[in-house]
């Protein structure tokens, strides 16, 4: 009897939840970033920066941590291009700002330790019209936080843009 009532609440679930082809997309449409856009992100960062008197290295990353855009300014130290990527590829993956995991990740074995993953500031996801699609990295001001208003600046130049895209 026992097997039966089983066997009865699993026809019961099925008839409540039917499982259709219907139901189960078979594409899914993913925003991207165009290279202009990834363009446009970098160069205001790099400016922004520049403003200041810091020279830097930026990445712009899709939203698979792919670099798109890579820059490197005149007197900006050969390590600001990894780091900076390394910090867009955090961001893109972890959908937050790299300042805001500067402390979570500490204990041994932790994701942390994952290599090619930077939790210092400096890596800001981008989003458009609620998805996230890409992330800029900044490198080479003397704090995390310049490297951060840098990145966030290279976002403000093409937020109205972000924000009115039709996905």
């Amino acid at each position: 009897m026992h097997k039966i009532s089983l066997i009865a609440a699993g026809c019961a679930a099925l008839i409540a939840f039917p499982a259709t082809a219907a139901e189960i997309p078979v594409i899914i449409k993913i925003p991207r970033m165009t290279i202009e856009a990834s363009g446009k992100i970098a160069h205001a960062a790099l400016e922004a920066c520049r403003k200041e008197g810091i020279q830097i290295g930026v990445t712009v990353v899709d939203r698979s941590g792919d670099a798109m855009v890579v820059l490197r300014d005149t007197l900006a130290p050969r390590v600001t291009l990894e780091v900076s990527r390394q910090k867009a590829y955090t961001a893109v993956n972890f959908n937050a700002a790299t300042s805001s995991m500067a402390n979570r990740f500490t204990q041994p074995f932790s994701v942390g330790k994952v290599e090619g993953l930077v939790f210092s500031a400096g890596g800001i996801p981008i989003e458009a019209v609620g998805n996230i699609i890409g992330a800029v990295g900044v490198s080479g001001a003397a704090t995390g936080e310049q490297d951060e208003a840098c990145a966030r600046a290279g976002i403000q130049a093409i937020q109205f843009e972000l924000e009115t895209a039709n996905p």
